[in-house]
């Protein structure tokens, strides 16, 4: 048996070897878009964002997330798409800071990303997404908060 996985190491190891390295890369926004991050209204943050490009309203991005959320302090929150998005960003209005969180994706990948935010109010969110032809995608969505989760 230990000459079993002693073969099946070595096996893995040369796989290991010949699939080819690939790179990955990420922006760091809070360094090269300060001021999104300081901004208290969405509509500022994604203009220090994303510059003043127009913002197309999309249905092919699909923003999963409760319509009452009973407890303001962890809402679960899920972005998916199709499309060919280089960049894509959440916002809200709910708390001090608007822009809550950005996702650079990586060449060929679909967005598929769940996360956790905090509102201490019921609020409106919005994500724009940024496609790789340079179109800025939005959408938004209202989330009740019946009890905040900023110390309320």
């Amino acid at each position: 048996m230990e000459r079993r996985k002693f073969l099946n190491m070595g096996l893995v190891a040369v796989a290991a070897s010949i699939v080819p390295a690939t790179t990955l890369s990420a922006v760091n926004f809070r360094s090269t878009k300060a001021a999104a991050w300081e901004a208290e209204k969405s509509a500022d943050a994604i203009k220090a964002m994303f510059g003043d490009g127009g913002l197309t309203p999309t249905d092919e991005i699909k923003m999963i997330a409760p319509k009452l959320a009973e407890n303001g302090g962890s809402i679960p929150i899920t972005l998916k798409s199709d499309l060919d998005i280089e960049t894509i960003a959440f916002f809200q209005d709910a708390n001090p800071r608007s822009a809550t969180v950005v996702f650079s994706v990586p060449e060929g990948q679909k967005v598929n990303y769940s996360f956790r935010v905090k509102m201490r109010q019921t609020a409106y969110v919005t994500v724009v997404a940024k496609t790789k032809d340079g179109k800025l995608l939005t959408l938004n969505k209202e989330i009740d908060v019946s009890i905040g989760g900023c110390g309320g």
